[in-house]
């Protein structure tokens, strides 16, 4: 089962680029990016996948403005072989420049929802540490991302108007990874294993001059299962960052700490605290502000009907659109989600996203079941 890109020399095991390593039915390589005002004017989520094994490609593209609701496209296909091809009807990608440069379009669709858009790189990309998390004795993530963070250009429409993307403002942060990552529809047979709770952060910052970035992997007693912090050089312009992959010039932190405060009777984040630890242990301590809330279902992650990796048919697409201010944030799928932020360290001030989702028992946040909010 043969590719364009079996003609690289870029192969991993003996077999065609078609054929994963391993046989795990939940293998997947995706492209995520997101894009925003640092004045929380708007904010916009892009997300494509394909999952080898299970036969399937989708994506989303989803926006929200203050005041407003959120808009969500969605589509849905059966994966192709040729693993160039980033289309899903009227959703498509095209990579300009390797890890400088890429486009995003959105056709005409029955959500109201198109787009035009430019991404392009201001940092080199930024490989995290290696995700590796257990479920019992199997792996129910084992993926290396890298990131990227850069600006945007292009115009984005909706039913409630029309944003004229800029790139002297709009901001943005490519995020890839591949691997394994447990999505789809649940496996049925064997014994009933109850998951273990889960707290996810995630803050890419923009400082002016250079980026800040960590992630947390939290179990239930908060104790660290990944855990990373880091600053590097943000480039005046793609042309200015240094030839070839990575600079070279990423200052990897000991380590980091995050703490949260959330709304009453929730698991959405009213402010968050983040530490960066040195190698000689000199601290940074960033407090982040919350502006504007993306719902991530709105990008498939968690989604009750346009979750990750699901089945939909040879062709599907579907939209639906909701106020994020009227939502149950102890639903299930609401749990997920990202905030633009405003970053302050004590003397300089920077803007970014705060990610998170904690699901299940949480002795940090006093959470004890798995889906109860925040008690005073």
């Amino acid at each position: 089962m043969l590719n364009k890109l079996d003609d690289f020399p870029i192969h991993q095991t003996a077999e065609p680029i078609a054929h994963p390593a391993t046989s795990d039915r939940n293998v997947y390589d995706r492209y995520w990016y997101n894009g925003y005002a640092p004045d929380g004017s708007y904010y916009f989520g892009i997300g494509m996948a394909v999952y080898p094994h299970r036969g399937i490609m989708d994506c989303a593209f989803s926006v929200v403005q203050p005041g407003m609701l959120q808009h969500c496209f969605y589509g849905s296909r059966r994966a192709p072989v040729e693993r160039t091809e980033l289309d899903v009807g009227p959703f498509r990608m095209e990579i300009i420049e390797p890890m400088r440069k890429a486009r995003v379009t959105l056709d005409d669709n029955e959500s109201g929802i198109t787009a035009e858009l430019t991404f392009t790189a201001r940092t080199a990309a930024i490989e995290e540490a290696h995700q590796t998390l257990w479920s019992g004795t199997r792996r129910w993530m084992d993926a290396t991302r890298f990131d990227q963070f850069g600006r945007w250009q292009g115009t984005i429409t909706h039913p409630e108007g029309t944003i004229k993307v800029d790139e002297s403002v709009c901001h943005g942060t490519k995020d890839r990874s591949w691997g394994l990552r447990t999505v789809g529809e649940r496996e049925s047979g064997g014994a009933p294993n109850v998951p273990n709770g889960i707290c996810f952060v995630w803050a890419p910052l923009f400082w002016g001059d250079h980026v800040s970035h960590a992630i947390f992997f939290d179990g239930p007693k908060g104790e660290p299962l990944v855990r990373e912090g880091l600053e590097a050089p943000l480039y005046p312009s793609v042309d200015d960052i240094p030839a070839g992959v990575e600079d070279g010039r990423v200052d990897r932190k000991l380590t980091a700490r995050h703490r949260l405060q959330y709304h009453e009777g929730t698991r959405l984040a009213r402010s968050a605290e983040i530490d960066l630890i040195n190698l000689d242990e000199g601290l940074r301590k960033i407090s982040l502000e919350p502006k504007l809330t993306f719902m991530m279902k709105g990008l498939g992650y968690g989604h009750p009907d346009w979750k990750h990796g699901m089945w939909k048919g040879e062709l599907a697409t579907g939209h639906e659109s909701f106020d994020t201010r009227q939502l149950d944030f102890q639903a299930p799928e609401n749990l997920h989600t990202q905030q633009v932020v405003k970053a302050t360290d004590g003397e300089k001030e920077g803007v970014g996203v705060l990610e998170q989702i904690t699901v299940g028992p949480y002795e940090p946040a006093g959470f004890k079941d798995f889906f109860d909010g925040y008690k005073p």
